[in-house]
């Protein structure tokens, strides 16, 4: 009986020895896992930056933002004319353009327009590539594709024209970096393409570099300023390159765009080839887009 006392209390004993070495060792052995695992990459969600721009455009240049899955847009822009005019075209009120243009969101990265202007037409895609990543990916970068109709080109004028001269084709690459909740910037790498252009010394085959960016200054306003530097000008052109500085206003998830522009072509076609005004000489156009979300 004494010896089963004894066996009973030594193995308690040895247990307690056990529980106690345990409870010792427990935290360096939840320290060393814990040391372990710190070298392994653990997956972590990455958070987007988001709404570097408000609008689908700054002024005339694309922005990054495309449109939500879903989303139907009604866009009106319209640029009165000069108001070098003065009084004879009562300050810009005569001479107007305007471009109606419908954008559908198919995905949440991928958006179709349709758009008429001055008896032109423009088909346009917009994609999403990469998301600006907080504490990685720097930047945004979305590709537009356009093509456009331009009508105006007279067959009188032009007997033999052909309907392929009237296509001009846009590539962008837009790359916009959220700076702060204040200040976004762009630059947009472009190349396009006319089928038919007007003076022989310009090559059909172009290119041009647009620059944009915003600075939200209060809760609904922001400044937005873009321009195109085009890179293979005809040396006779009588072309310049676009300049334009507005403002949008924030209205319960809308955006009201008001601009002061040297460009009255509103398509890519239009602003990057075209632009006559000149800010020197007081040849603007004041303008504005306002679009609806269905």
């Amino acid at each position: 009986m004494f010896n089963n006392e004894l066996k009973q209390k030594n193995l308690k004993l040895y247990l307690m020895k056990k529980l106690v070495l345990f409870l010792f060792l427990f935290p360096l052995l939840t320290y060393a896992q814990n040391d372990l695992l710190s070298g392994v990459d653990v997956p972590v969600a990455k958070e987007k930056v988001t709404s570097a721009f408000k609008a689908l455009k700054i002024v005339n240049l694309e922005s990054t933002k495309v449109a939500a899955k879903g989303d139907l847009y009604f866009v009106v822009a319209h640029r009165f004319g000069s108001i070098q005019d003065g009084f004879e075209g009562f300050y810009g009120l005569d001479n107007a353009n305007t471009q109606i243009k419908f954008i559908y969101g198919l995905t949440n990265g991928v958006h179709v327009s349709a758009a008429r202007s001055q008896l032109a037409y423009d088909f346009a895609v917009k994609y999403a590539l990469f998301p600006q990543i907080k504490e990685g990916f720097p930047v945004t970068i979305t590709g537009f594709n356009s093509v456009s109709i331009n009508n105006t080109l007279n067959e009188s004028t032009y007997p033999e024209l052909q309907f392929d001269n009237r296509l001009t084709y846009v590539a962008q690459l837009l790359i916009s970096r959220k700076f702060s909740e204040k200040l976004s910037l762009q630059v947009a790498p472009t190349f396009f393409h006319e089928n038919f252009v007007e003076n022989p010394m310009q090559n059909n085959t172009q290119y041009a570099m647009g620059i944009g960016g915003r600075y939200k200054f209060s809760k609904r306003w922001s400044l937005n300023i873009d321009y195109a530097a085009h890179l293979n000008r005809a040396t006779n052109s009588l072309y310049r390159n676009p300049l334009s500085i507005g403002f949008d206003l924030e209205t319960g998830g809308h955006v009201f765009q008001m601009h002061f522009t040297n460009s009255q072509g509103i398509d890519e076609a239009g602003y990057l080839a075209r632009t006559s005004g000149s800010w020197n000489k007081g040849d603007v156009f004041f303008g504005f887009n306002l679009a609806r979300v269905f």
